[in-house]
């Protein structure tokens, strides 16, 4: 059973008892949050949104917060002497999916 849900604008594949990384929620570690936008539920039975499906909801726990991997952006032009070098770290939620009820 899995479904697929939108948390801050983006879309995410979410089964039961599993992890995932979403950007940064404004939720305290341990707390659980409830996600109602499901844009597709596949169970016993399979159900197409138009745009969400009706009653569903994922219910998830907040594990931690962190930040994903650097991200180094480098730019250079030859000759001129031009050099910029920027480092980038997301902010992200890490949530596991308790359940998914229809």
């Amino acid at each position: 059973m899995y479904a697929i849900v939108e948390i801050a604008g983006r879309q995410f594949k979410v089964a039961e008892k599993k992890t995932i990384e979403v950007p940064r929620l404004q939720s305290e570690e341990g707390s659980t949050i409830e996600f109602d936008k499901v844009l597709f539920y596949s169970g016993d039975k399979t159900e197409i949104g138009n745009p969400t499906v009706d009653g569903c909801k994922v219910v998830a726990t907040v594990n931690e917060h962190a930040k994903d991997d650097k991200v180094i952006s480098f730019k250079k032009k030859r000759r001129k002497g031009y050099k910029v070098k920027k480092g980038h770290r997301q902010p992200l939620t890490k949530i596991t999916v308790n359940s998914i009820t229809i």
